[in-house]
């Protein structure tokens, strides 16, 4: 049986730009298993949320990036079919430009696309992620609020 902690976790991911495409990561595992999303991961004690995304960005993919700024937070809130809490995560988006590293699979990544931040396609995604992806790009272009 798993517990799981008494608080949300904090987890951080980021938005990475190169030639105006976006890095999408699908997800081998649970939570999101099959989804694409950014890459990303929980925030270790005593890191940074901008030292954490840079680390799980190597770890997942492989890349180096340099962060642009801070998008938004996204909360990861998921039940089973009973109503009891699966998952529950603080997610802190960045984004960034693609500074090192040809992106590469891992074992928490299955497939790896770069796709345009405003036409991803029909890609089974994870909730939310059209408009960071959006907010992302308008950041990165300068044309953030």
């Amino acid at each position: 049986m798993t517990h799981l902690p008494l608080r949300p976790v904090l987890a951080a991911s980021i938005a990475v730009f190169r030639d105006g495409k976006v890095l999408l990561a699908q997800r081998a595992k649970a939570p999101a298993l099959g989804l694409y999303s950014l890459p990303g991961g929980r925030i270790e004690p005593g890191e940074t949320l901008r030292d954490g995304v840079l680390r799980e960005l190597k770890e997942e993919v492989g890349l180096v990036a340099d962060v642009v700024g801070f998008i938004d937070h996204v909360e990861h809130i998921e039940h089973g079919p009973d109503g009891t809490l699966n998952a529950h995560a603080v997610i802190a988006a960045f984004a960034g430009h693609w500074r090192a590293g040809e992106a590469m699979l891992s074992d928490e990544v299955s497939d790896i696309l770069w796709v345009d931040p405003f036409a991803p396609g029909d890609l089974p995604m994870t909730r939310g992620l059209h408009d960071v992806l959006a907010r992302a790009a308008d950041l990165i272009s300068g044309r953030a609020a």
